[in-house]
């Protein structure tokens, strides 16, 4: 199954020396899944030719916000509902999760309660308690019609949502290990953009285990699962 990596934003120069990129990061994570990868800076304006070119879409972070005024986000919210109207099955990831639930009618917004930063726990539906590591301030406040909860926790009422089999999205990112966070909270401390007592408990956090395999298989069971529209399918 052929996936395309739709590149929303990029991590910083001094991560992805020594972790790689966005899409060597999510590659990664799906390692055990019966996948191959095209990668499209959507960030720079470089645009699939159809939401057809690939069996699936993976949407991943960015530092932006879905609300903004960036030349990519028109663009990108085109491809999205073009993708959910022809059943191309869609994965978002922070950033990711909060355009698809904008682009299909949904709300997001600077949370008033501030930043969600490193090792969380959130409640899934059918998995119960997993540590995954948030990054972000960001929520999607209102669900579009179509999305049902499948994970929150005290901060965040909508972490994860499902739109039938058309699309799965995660506010944490799974694709972060505790090496990942532990540089970004060394990096950005000290910056005014975070508190320095929450990038401190980040990073204290960094050591403890995460769940990031449970969510990798979630996302490839997703992927994987039967659908009934097939027309768009291809073999990788």
């Amino acid at each position: 199954m052929k996936i395309g990596i739709l590149e929303c934003g990029h991590t910083m120069p001094e991560v992805e020396a020594k972790h790689g990129t966005f899409p060597t990061m999510f590659a990664r994570l799906l390692r055990h899944g019966n996948f191959t990868f095209a990668s499209y800076d959507v960030e720079f304006m470089e645009f699939p030719d159809s939401v057809e070119d690939c069996d699936g879409w993976l949407l991943t972070g960015s530092k932006h916000g879905a609300y903004e005024d960036h030349a990519f986000i028109p663009p990108l919210e085109d491809f999205i509902r073009a993708a959910y109207a022809k059943g191309v099955p869609m994965v978002g990831i922070c950033f990711g999760h909060q355009i698809i639930a904008q682009a299909l009618g949904g709300h997001v917004e600077k949370f008033k309660d501030g930043w969600a930063l490193g090792l969380s726990e959130y409640q899934f539906e059918g998995l119960g308690t997993l540590k995954l590591n948030a990054w972000h301030q960001d929520q999607v406040t209102r669900r579009p019609e179509g999305a049902t909860p499948i994970a929150s926790n005290a901060f965040c009422e909508n972490a994860a949502l499902v739109y039938g089999k058309k699309a799965l999205t995660l506010q944490p990112h799974p694709e972060f290990g505790g090496e990942i966070i532990a540089d970004y909270a060394r990096i950005r401390r000290g910056t005014g953009t975070y508190p320095d007592a929450m990038m401190d408990a980040a990073h204290a956090r960094a050591a403890l285990p995460d769940n990031n395999d449970d969510a990798a298989r979630q996302i490839a069971e997703f992927f994987t699962q039967p659908r009934d529209e097939v027309a768009h399918a291809r073999q990788a």
